[in-house]
């Protein structure tokens, strides 16, 4: 792109320069760092080196992550969960006034990912997250003192307001601080809580249900988690560093270690700087919308069953207690389909198959749900049929973690998880509203477009596979039209001991490159496992926040 392209320039880093045109559209600060700290050059890490450094990692910001995103699941839970408590009586809510309380928090969501994919560029992630955690809290809270529909609507059009920014700051600070291979797990470790939400937000809840007080179950249920959610965001202001570079749980050499590990990903760190032409390319990508439509496709069933689930369950003859109980197992079908489904993509490295695969189980839970009547002599199989539907939340996490291992540069990292969440935003705000209080027990309509959406996600799948080969293909007849080599060898998606498998067997068929100098060069990016001439040694633009379109040694995962 033209080094003449608009540029804004966020707050630079302490310590750190900024330059704002490469020819290519400005570097990344990584790559001021590096420069800085290396004297631009690569450096060794070693597998050892690299594990630590990912334990470390993992010890701080795993934890933080994993807590905020309970807590948001739960938050958005306390509608259900209220619902089964009186709210609908209490508050006099009639017709489909219900559904539009679930569909509200994803209408604020949609309203605020076009400002938010700017905000994630400009600001410190870690700072403005936790900001933004705090201001949820306090709009739960605050739903204690709603009354009516009308207060209610105002207090969850804010917590959705706030909340919208955790999903796209995960996934952002997924590709921040992890490599390609290790994203896909993390993505799931803190998306499954929303499984353990299910689970232990049931038993939470059924604790609080029964506390003897003046107020109301669910007014209890809203303070309790919003006080909650407020202490914590403290927590997460004080401990989550805005990226690898400004870690204070991190020596200098560690910081350098933690930068060389994400070489591979080819997708730069962090810039502060937001670019018109990212933003372009970015709504131009057909990627965009095909990740666009896979996560509308799945919002819908996961904006309707999030919604009327406990609903759902008490229609099969339970009262609201048992209701609360029956539905701890769908958190733990949820937990298992989420981190069973990420490490099985780990596994073969591929995400479309598996994404095809967990729309089965959801397909035969809609037609056991549509076919079973609702009678005592049918309770066991229609829970069956509603567990084996709890699969679905497997798919989401695969699609961010798909989607943001296809995309490169920092403007457009954030802009094309915008038009991912807008997806999601609009499924979740249609989705409760095919689901009708009217319609139950049976949730005919609800239930029959959930189905038509799983088949059509397995097309989806198959869609974006085909296209990411092509784009591959393009990438490799680019390679060679510049005059390099057409073949890359990618180990983003490798583990380490892969790696060292690949280096030893290099060493023993070349016999001039030492078996320790094949694996520290693997771990740290350099893959050039084969003396042949024929392989490129990707890498070298790794930082120069280029887009995954703009950098020809880009390699697209499946």
């Amino acid at each position: 792109m033209a080094a003449t392209e608009e540029i804004e320039h966020g707050p630079p880093l302490p310590g750190s320069s900024q330059q704002s045109g490469d020819g290519e559209g400005g570097r990344n600060i990584t790559a001021s760092f590096l420069a800085k700290r290396a004297a631009g050059q690569r450096i060794s890490v070693t597998p050892a080196d690299s594990a630590r450094v990912l334990r470390r990692i993992d010890t701080v910001i795993l934890p933080i992550m994993l807590t905020v995103y309970f807590l948001q699941g739960l938050d958005k839970a306390t509608l259900a969960y209220s619902s089964v408590f009186g709210l609908i009586r209490d508050t006099g809510l009639v017709g489909d006034q219900y559904s539009w309380l679930g569909s509200i928090v994803y209408l604020a969501q949609l309203v605020m990912q076009p400002p938010l994919a700017w905000l994630l560029v400009r600001l410190p992630i870690g700072k403005f997250t936790s900001v933004m955690v705090l201001l949820w809290g306090v709009s739960l809270a605050c739903m204690a003192a709603s009354h009516n529909f009308s207060g209610l609507l105002a207090t969850r059009f804010f917590l959705g307001v706030f909340e919208a920014s955790v999903a796209p700051s995960f996934v952002a600070i997924t590709q921040m601080w992890w490599r390609r291979r290790e994203q896909t797990v993390r993505t799931s470790y803190w998306y499954a809580m929303n499984g353990i939400t299910n689970m232990f937000g049931s038993l939470i809840t059924y604790g609080l249900g029964h506390i003897s007080s003046r107020l109301k179950s669910y007014q209890i249920i809203f303070m309790f988690f919003g006080v909650i959610t407020v202490v914590f965001s403290f927590v997460m202001l004080a401990f989550m560093p805005d990226s690898p570079i400004e870690a204070k749980f991190l020596n200098d050499e560690d910081k350098l270690i933690a930068v060389e590990r994400l070489r591979m990903n080819q997708m730069g760190v962090v810039s502060r700087e937001w670019r018109n032409d990212h933003l372009k390319e970015t709504l131009l990508d057909p990627k965009s919308w095909l990740w666009f439509a896979l996560l509308f496709s799945i919002s819908i069933p996961s904006g309707g069953i999030s919604t009327f689930g406990p609903l759902i369950v008490q229609t099969f003859g339970f009262d609201q207690f048992q209701t609360i109980l029956f539905n701890i197992p769908s958190g733990f079908v949820q937990l298992v389909a989420t981190v069973g489904g990420a490490f099985l993509a780990q596994r073969l490295k591929m995400k479309g198959p598996v994404i095809a695969g967990l729309c089965l189980p959801p397909i035969a839970g809609c037609v056991m749900l549509m076919v079973l009547p609702r009678d005592a002599g049918h309770r066991a199989p229609l829970l069956v049929g509603y567990y084996l539907i709890s699969v679905y939340p497997g798919i989401t996490p695969l699609i961010y973690s798909w989607a943001a291992q296809n995309t490169a540069g920092d403007t457009k990292r954030k802009c094309t998880n915008a038009v991912l969440f807008i997806g999601q935003s609009t499924g979740n705000v249609i989705g409760p509203l095919l689901y009708t209080q009217k319609e139950a027990p049976g949730y005919s309509r609800g239930l029959r477009s959930n189905l038509a959406l799983y088949v059509a996600i397995i097309v989806l799948a198959g869609i974006t596979t085909t296209y990411l080969r092509y784009l591959n293909a393009s990438h490799a007849k680019r390679r060679v039209a510049m005059g390099k080599s057409a073949v890359i060898v990618d180990t983003s998606l490798d583990s380490a001991e892969e790696v060292a498998a690949s280096a030893a067997q290099k060493t023993r068929e070349d016999g001039d490159k030492t078996e320790t100098g094949n694996v520290r060069n693997a771990e740290e990016g350099d893959v050039a496992t084969s003396s042949s001439e024929e392989v490129e040694r990707p890498g070298e633009r790794a930082f120069e926040n280029l887009t995954d379109l703009q950098n020809e040694e880009f390699v697209f995962v499946y």
